[in-house]
């Protein structure tokens, strides 16, 4: 006959196999919605739509029914999938999860026209915006974004729009961060836009803590501007700005500044890609913006052959069955304005 020992400890092995049994089989869609919203806030929102929240009913609810989860709204990191995903749809579903509460959204690559108008409307107590690579109508939109503290415009193309930055110190008086770096110093755009017309800009957001102007071509007079009227400034980076000349009177000025970043400082830690810098009397500017011009000598025979209009007009035919009268005119025209 077995000792009573001898059956606890057989009790005990079997009650421990079945609480193992117990833990192995847990069904995860009846966890409490407090854990499931504590595990979801542990993701970034990309992730989120694309997985935990079609798990089943109760995590699907949880993604979908919280706004909490979607206060601030992270989708960065995502640029890989630019081309596999509907990473615009993807934004308008978590902002319009939000319910009206979103107050931060970070995205890249958003590159559909009326989305910062959508955002706006939705999200109208939006406190951080962060846009990556972004094609939208900034100009416009931005006006509608009066509680933004905090502004990320980097990579973005269209942020030559005349008067977009002086637009958004107006739009934005609570703006104090602000980052609208590139990743190469561009001299040669000073001839179409001007050097300091970004930066006497953001000389009207004057309740600036942190600027960020990485590659940017503002010169000496705009870096004072800028100083002279951000009078809370406490950290600036003017990295790769390389038209900006430290001289005794700027760094009088900086002397504020806690943190400061100089042209010439190393990027290591830069998140962004950094490229080479490009001037307008550079090779690689003759090379990559020249094209093939750059291969004729001035003077040359070949560099009046390549500027002669009439080669262009080589396989323009005036038979009557290629061109019609008024084809006919305009080349005509041509004709008599290269004799």
């Amino acid at each position: 006959m077995p000792s009573s020992s001898s059956s606890r400890r057989r009790r005990g092995r079997s009650g421990g196999r079945h609480a193992a049994d117990e833990t192995e089989t847990r069904n995860w869609a009846e966890l409490p919605l407090d854990a499931i919203l504590t595990i979801l806030h542990k993701l970034d929102h990309v992730d989120i739509l694309m997985g935990p929240g079609q798990v089943c009913r109760s995590w699907r609810g949880a993604a979908r029914d919280e706004p909490e989860l979607w206060r601030r709204i992270n989708m960065l990191g995502h640029a890989d999938l630019e081309n596999e995903l509907n990473l615009h749809g993807m934004a308008q579903a978590a902002v319009r999860r939000s319910a009206g509460r979103c107050e931060a959204f970070w995205g890249e690559y958003a590159r559909d026209h009326d989305f910062l108008f959508y955002l706006a409307d939705q999200a109208p107590s939006l406190k951080s915006l962060r846009l990556i690579s972004c094609y939208d109508r900034l100009t416009e939109a931005i006006m509608k974004f009066h509680l933004l503290e905090e502004l990320e415009l980097s990579l973005c193309p269209n942020l030559n729009d005349s008067g977009v930055f002086g637009v958004i110190g107006k739009a934005c008086p609570q703006l104090k961060r602000f980052r609208p770096s590139k990743d190469v110093f561009c001299d040669f755009e000073a001839s179409v836009y001007g050097k300091d017309e970004e930066a006497l800009g953001i000389a009207t957001m004057h309740e600036l803590r942190s600027l960020q102007l990485f590659g940017n071509i503002l010169t000496n007079k705009g870096l004072t501007a800028i100083l002279d009227n951000c009078r809370h400034l406490e950290s600036l980076d003017i990295r790769h700005c390389f038209n900006v000349t430290m001289d005794d009177a700027l760094r009088a000025k900086c002397a504020r500044i806690s943190t400061l970043m100089l042209p010439n400082d190393s990027t290591d830690d830069y998140d962004l890609v950094v490229k080479s810098p490009i001037r307008a009397d550079s090779e690689s500017f003759l090379h990559d913006y020249m094209g093939s011009c750059s291969d004729y000598e001035l003077g040359s025979e070949d560099y009046g052959d390549y500027c002669d209009l009439s080669r262009y007009l080589d396989g323009v035919y005036e038979d009557e069955y290629e061109l019609d009268e008024e084809g006919k005119m305009i080349l005509g025209g041509m004709r008599m304005f290269m004799k």
